[in-house]
């Protein structure tokens, strides 16, 4: 019997969301599978105290594409923004706060002269290289190795786009994209607190410290994504981060897309060695003539597949992709008043990270299974810009905490109210009085992000940003093309190029690839 439905996408991720809506803009009949109660996975909007609500894992909106937002209008289905090109501040011990960017000059100049004078030469080489990496991550990888003339246009591609920088810049690109982003802005810059706060952008919800080889790559590929979303990159939408993906969810409705939450699968179903639907937990079976999964590849091929309808090599590298999570998310009722910050500064958002030494140190604690006594902290009060989110007069913070093992050698049942106060403690130094302000609290481990957003590893990427796990080798050789290896099985999830963050972009690659080949 011919399949009802042209496309099952398992998990109401954002990513998922955004390979339903272009399937469905396409004609196709989707259904999109969600296992919560609620859409967005870990760009989701939720309460975690009464009357106080929160993004509850994802804070920030700074990577999707202007064309995506564009492309599905998203406006129209209910997105607009609370604030936008949000500034960042580094926090300084002694009152004195370094505004990051080129709007920060003058802050930065009264750290160093010589740091004011170098930076704009330094930012607009790596914004030419981000413009210049920015249309890969919206490319379907070319396969290595491989005869095809497809491949080989992939390839070549690729390369273009690299090879458009000119020598110089070209020559410059090959020399710092493998260094460890510790040596390449000490090379540049002697304040602290500048290197402090532009090194943990390359590390921020990596398992990376500073100087960890590759993680200019990862600095690098944090630009390229916004290298595409234009003035409004640092945003914050207007109901947190649910009402983007209720927006994208919108858009897939609006295209015949059905949805429906509360309905966990159990297994991907195989025929003849394709993929023909799925089972879910309650026993129902659902076919489609394509599956598509927003899981990550651990959950997908381990869990929903199953071994037994792959080879064993192809397992072996599965089983090796590297997924555990190291960074934690505390929730805060309050507004601290921080020593020396204006109030302008509270909009946007803040960092603790005073030096790449600082940062260095607290990464360090986690290879023996500790947290830091001094965590590197992303800080957003996202009531400030959207004060429907709390009570008349009340506010939250949203904190990154890094770096969070996922496996705490104290167990996080002992460690989850010891980290909590450390980084309350961290928060004293900047804010005195902040401790007696808290009411409510709730600290995210990686051990909860997996068990709330079904994230293997409780890895908001679903898996490390590194050379052997990035483009053409994401995330694994054999399924580096939102190609599994079984015919009809699609990946659309963070676990594929172009990775984690809320982008979409790899839900749009998807559903092209997905298109191509039923063409």
């Amino acid at each position: 019997m011919a399949a009802a439905l042209d496309c099952i996408v398992i998990g109401g991720g954002h990513n998922g969301l955004v390979c339903a809506a272009y399937l469905a803009r396409q004609g196709r009949k989707v259904l999109v599978l969600e296992a919560a109660d609620r859409l967005g996975g870990a760009a989701a909007t939720r309460a975690f105290a009464p009357g106080f609500s929160v993004s509850a894992c994802a804070h920030l909106l700074h990577l999707m594409p202007r064309a995506i937002i564009d492309e599905l209008d998203l406006g129209k289905h209910g997105l607009s923004l609370a604030a936008s090109a949000m500034p960042t501040t580094a926090l300084g011990l002694d009152g004195e706060h370094l505004l990051v960017g080129a709007s920060g000059l003058v802050s930065l100049a009264a750290h160093s002269a010589a740091d004011a004078a170098a930076y704009p030469a330094f930012a607009a080489r790596l914004e030419r290289f981000a413009r210049s990496l920015g249309p890969v991550l919206g490319m379907t990888p070319p396969r290595l190795g491989a005869d095809s003339w497809s491949d080989r246009a992939g390839l070549l591609r690729l390369g273009w786009q690299v090879r458009k920088l000119g020598r110089a810049d070209l020559r410059e690109l090959l020399r710092i994209v493998g260094m460890n982003v510790y040596d390449l802005l000490d090379d540049h810059f002697e304040s602290a607190l500048i290197k402090g706060a532009l090194g943990f952008d390359a590390v921020l919800g990596a398992n990376f410290g500073p100087r960890s080889p590759g993680t200019v790559l990862t600095w690098l590929y944090r630009l390229a994504a916004e290298s595409g979303v234009g003035a409004s990159a640092l945003a914050q939408p207007k109901g947190g981060m649910g009402a983007l993906s209720n927006a994208v969810a919108g858009a897939a409705r609006a295209g015949g897309t059905e949805i429906r939450t509360g309905v966990a699968v159990s297994r991907i179903l195989v025929e003849s060695d394709r993929a023909v639907g799925v089972v879910l937990e309650s026993g129902e079976i659902i076919r489609a003539g394509t599956v598509i999964s927003n899981a990550d590849p651990r959950t997908t091929f381990l869990d929903l597949l199953g071994v037994e309808n792959l080879d064993t090599g192809f397992v072996r590298r599965v089983s090796h992709f590297r997924n555990r999570g190291l960074a934690a998310k505390l929730h805060l009722d309050g507004l601290p008043d921080f020593v020396g910050l204006d109030s302008s500064a509270l909009g946007g958002r803040l960092l603790v990270a005073p030096s790449l030494d600082h940062i260095e140190r607290a990464y360090n604690a986690s290879k023996y299974g500790e947290f830091s006594e001094a965590p590197a902290l992303e800080i957003t009060a996202p009531t400030v810009n959207d004060s429907e989110l709390a009570p008349s007069g009340k506010h939250v913070l949203s904190i990154i905490v890094q770096y969070a093992p996922y496996a705490l050698a104290m167990g996080w049942d002992q460690g989850r109210g010891r980290l909590t106060d450390r980084v309350v403690a961290t928060l004293e130094q900047y804010a005195p009085g902040i401790r007696r302000q808290i009411v409510a609290s709730e600290l995210l481990s990686p051990p909860d992000i997996e068990r709330e957003f079904r994230i293997s590893g409780g890895h908001w990427h679903h898996g490390d940003l590194a050379f052997d796990q990035f483009l053409m080798v994401r995330p694994v050789p054999g399924a580096a093309q939102y190609k599994a290896p079984v015919e009809g099985l699609f990946l659309c999830g963070a676990g594929s190029h172009p990775g984690g963050g809320v982008m979409g972009t790899a839900g749009r690659n998807a559903a092209r690839q997905v298109l191509a080949v039923a063409a």
